[in-house]
C-alpha cells in the first residue's frame, strides 16, 4: 500500500509532504487555535512542531493538503501503522487543518479522498483521538466513524497524560456511509 499517494479531489490536493513544505505548513500550524482541543496543545510552538514535522518526514505517510484554487498548504494528515494482516489495518490521523478551513467540506473531502484509497488495500481504518478532543471527535462522527472499543491507550503530552479512543471506518461502513453519498 503506497501511504503517500497523490490525490486529487474537487477542491484539494493531497500529495506527499517535502521538506520545503516547513514554511508553509508551519504558518498554519502557528495558530495556538488550531491545537486549542488537541491532547498536545503545544504544537503551535516552533520547537514543538519541529519535532512534530521531523516525525512526519521520517516516518513516512505524511501528506500536505493543498487548496487547489490558492494553490497554498492548509494542512496535514498522515496514513501510518499500516498492518497488512487479517485484511489489513492503517491509521489515519495527525491531521490539522488552518481556521478558514473549519467547518466547510475541507475535512469531509481530504477524509473521502484518504479512505477510497486506503480501502482499496485494507479492510479497515482507525482513527485515534485524544478523548477530549470533541471536536475532532464530532468531525469523525460526521464522516461515518464508528467507536471502537479497542483502547487508543495514554500518550504523554507536555501538560499531561492524555487518553485516547479509536473511531474506525470498515470497508463496507464506508461504502454505506456518508463520505459515499
Amino acid at each position: 500500500m503506497n501511504r503517500q499517494p497523490r490525490l486529487e479531489g474537487e477542491t484539494l490536493l493531497l500529495r506527499p509532504l517535502r521538506q520545503d513544505d516547513w514554511d508553509a505548513l508551519y504558518a498554519v500550524a502557528s495558530d495556538p487555535k488550531v491545537w486549542e482541543l488537541h491532547p498536545a496543545n503545544d504544537r503551535w510552538q516552533e520547537d514543538v512542531f519541529r519535532a512534530y514535522f521531523a516525525d512526519a518526514m521520517a516516518q513516512g505517510g505524511a501528506l500536505a493538503v493543498i487548496s487547489k484554487t490558492s494553490g497554498a498548504v492548509i494542512g496535514s494528515s498522515r496514513m501510518q501503522a499500516y498492518d497488512p494482516a487479517a485484511g489489513g489495518s492503517v491509521e489515519i490521523g495527525w491531521t490539522f487543518l488552518g481556521r478558514d478551513h473549519w467547518g466547510g467540506g475541507t475535512n469531509r473531502e481530504m477524509k473521502r479522498l484518504m479512505l477510497a484509497h486506503a480501502l482499496e488495500f485494507v479492510e479497515r481504518v482507525d482513527f485515534r483521538i485524544g478523548e477530549a478532543n470533541l471536536r475532532s471527535r464530532r468531525a469523525m462522527e460526521k464522516i461515518g466513524g464508528r467507536l471502537s472499543e479497542r483502547d487508543g491507550g495514554v500518550i504523554e503530552t507536555a501538560t499531561g497524560p492524555a487518553r485516547h479512543v479509536v473511531y474506525e471506518i470498515t470497508r463496507e461502513g464506508f461504502a454505506a456511509g456518508p463520505l459515499n453519498a
